[in-house]
């Protein structure tokens, strides 16, 4: 399922990953340089596993540990109400 933020979320790419702001509740979170391409790939209309294929890619990461990553990173994003 393609990931998408909320109107309030605002985002920042910074040299240390992404930066992202709740303008509704004034929270902010920071991405690491591994949410970010997890973030990116799936904002520009990836699916999970294609996420995780870009994980073992740049990272040399066990695929089953990649795609775990990616499902518990979009699992927090949208508990949190920041993506949907």
């Amino acid at each position: 399922m393609p990931l998408r933020f909320g109107d309030d979320v605002s985002t920042a790419e910074t040299d240390y990953g992404t930066v992202l702001l709740d303008e509704q509740v004034g929270a902010y979170w920071e991405l690491n340089p591994t949410a970010t391409l997890v973030v990116r790939t799936l904002l520009d209309g990836g699916e999970e596993a294609d996420a995780a294929a870009a994980l073992v890619r740049e990272f040399d990461i066990d695929r089953t540990q990649a795609l775990q990553d990616v499902q518990t990173l979009v699992h927090e994003l949208r508990a949190s109400g920041l993506a949907s």
